[in-house]
């Protein structure tokens, strides 16, 4: 089949499968964030955790359930990874190093699922399914719960109270990821997926070298994986991994998978807030810059202009599987970037200046298109805010968005959840190019090289997880420094939204009138696309030109 027929029909199979499954997840999800009825499995839980899930946190009550919750986490999956080589089914591993252990720990219980190691031979299987995997869920899990807070906050009136974060956590968990992945596993499994307890097995390459690569429970992490948008490959080379991703089929469905949370999460927000244009209108957004963001990859790659052997091998082919071809791997590049996600089936450090630079544009957007599990949405929801916010500016009125007035408390929530992931991202990456030992680590020197601490704090602080491989971040200060700028990307911008959530939830609504802007229509489409890319993107313009835009232009 033509190469590009054959990308022209994934793309729009794509879009169907999500077009199908938007209104059904999204409708199953707002059931299960507003359901007064508990499974007998949910009852156990809290049980054994000691928690009443039936009484209602306020918001810093809410914040603080989940900070314990993360470190503990943290505790624990560091632990794990000190002690590995004495647990069962450890394959010979041996402890990983103070600072990696941390950067790891910070990386997965952040969904952020960054990797500064070699996933089959750092790791034995138990940490891969106790520890990993099961961050895995629960990280995804409380994404979501932030998202039903907020949601809470737009539809409550004169109450301190957004939820139960406790309750969501657990129903997010035992009713939708788990259910989801076991079937998709399944499914992987039978399309060619390695799934067993096997240890390392010497193979010969295609070049005639013997490899010793291990077995192990690989396509039930792959679902997950690729499900709670975390994207930690069982193997270094991640989704490019036969193993991982063994032929197209189970490429595509990857990329849906780290697609149909985030794209049916603002059905559950229109169902949640009582009006369904509301979410029509988010996700309009989203398939907006989705779309362009795969248009502009993919034409950067079938068109490269860097270099004279793309021209004849018909794109830019350079670290890119033969299995997938150009338009597959342009499709995952754009979706794993756009989502929190940083499974990778290519090499990003090979993209074209316009892909790869792209591919970081999309993660400074805020990954809102469709985002990660729950921080996507609200990701974008805060800039609605701020969208309202500058509307209501231009006629002069008070704003509101969903019966809600945008005060001066709000939109400083606002601010500070906007500003905080540019601070992290663009002051590590300063210190980081001011120090020598760290500019030492770029394999690549120029703009490439600034491009790839760029990428780097880029995707930590955005808890995306992707990197451009020519950066040797094995180090103990980039893994400090990086598992700092998870956290703080994670969890500060998590005080803002909840903040927000409260401060929402405690004002009355006020009826709409004449002079209310419609949130639903397509000129609050265009405003907020606008406002995305001039308030989120224009922030970042100065470093972009210093990395991937001066290279295109060399």
């Amino acid at each position: 089949m033509n190469a590009t027929l054959a990308g022209w029909l994934q793309i729009i199979a794509l879009v169907g499968a999500l077009a199908l499954t938007f209104r059904p997840l999204g409708d199953y999800m707002a059931h299960v964030l507003t359901s007064p009825r508990h499974w007998r499995a949910e009852r156990l839980v809290y049980r054994a955790g000691g928690v009443h899930p039936d009484t209602e946190q306020t918001w810093p009550g809410y914040l603080r359930s989940l900070l314990a919750f993360s470190v503990v986490s943290v505790l624990f999956l560091y632990g794990f990874l000190r002690l590995q080589s004495h647990l069962l089914l450890s394959l010979g591993t041996k402890p990983l190093a103070p600072d990696l252990s941390f950067n790891t720990a910070a990386s997965f219980v952040t969904n952020t699922n960054w990797q500064a190691y070699s996933g089959e031979s750092a790791m034995g299987h138990l940490v891969q399914m106790a520890g990993l995997a099961v961050q895995n869920f629960v990280s995804a899990a409380v994404g979501i719960a932030v998202v039903a807070a907020l949601i809470r906050g737009f539809t409550r009136r004169r109450t301190d109270r957004v939820g139960n974060f406790w309750q969501d956590l657990t129903r997010v968990v035992l009713r939708v990821l788990l259910p989801i992945s076991l079937l998709m596993a399944v499914v992987l499994v039978a399309a060619g997926t390695v799934e067993n307890f096997h240890g390392f097995e010497s193979i010969t390459t295609i070049a005639g070298q013997h490899q010793s690569v291990p077995g192990g429970p690989v396509a039930s992490q792959e679902a997950i994986k690729e499900l709670g948008t975390n994207g930690g490959g069982f193997y270094n080379a991640n989704s490019a991994h036969p193993f991982e991703n063994p032929n197209p089929f189970t490429d595509w469905l990857e990329i849906y998978l780290l697609l149909v949370i985030g794209f049916a999460l603002p059905r559950t927000f229109g169902r949640m807030v009582g009006d369904n244009r509301q979410g029509y209108a988010i996700v309009a957004v989203m398939a907006l810059i989705w779309a362009a963001s795969v248009a502009v990859v993919t034409a950067n790659e079938l068109h490269s202009v860097s270099s004279t052997a793309g021209h004849a091998a018909g794109g830019m082919l350079e670290g890119k599987e033969q299995r997938f071809g150009i338009w597959a791997s342009a499709l995952f590049a754009v979706s794993t970037t756009l989502t929190s996600c940083g499974a990778i089936n290519s090499a990003h450090d090979s993209l074209t200046p316009g892909g790869g630079g792209l591919a970081i544009f999309n993660m400074m957007l805020g990954e809102i298109a469709p985002g990660g599990t729950g921080s996507g949405l609200y990701g974008i929801l805060i800039l609605a805010v701020v969208a309202v916010f500058i509307a209501g500016l231009m006629v002069g009125r008070t704003p509101e968005y969903l019966g809600k007035k945008l005060r001066g408390r709000e939109m400083k929530y606002a601010s500070l959840y906007i500003l905080t992931t540019p601070a992290i991202v663009l002051v590590g990456a300063g210190v980081a190019m001011a120090l020598p030992g760290e500019r030492a680590a770029m394999l690549n020197h120029g703009p490439h090289g600034f491009s790839e601490v760029l990428y780097a704090f880029t995707s930590a602080a955005n808890n995306n997880g992707s990197a451009f491989a020519g950066l040797s971040a094995d180090t103990a200060w980039y893994n400090t420094a990086l598992g700092l700028a998870m956290l703080l990307g994670r969890f500060l911008p998590m005080v803002f939204v909840l903040a927000l959530a409260g401060s929402l939830a405690q004002q009355q609504p006020v009826p709409v009138t004449a002079g209310t802007l419609p949130t639903y229509r397509p000129q609050f489409v265009g405003l907020l696309s606008a406002v995305i890319l001039v308030v989120v993107g224009l922030t970042y313009l100065p470093a972009l030109a210093l990395g991937p835009l001066a290279e295109g232009l060399h």
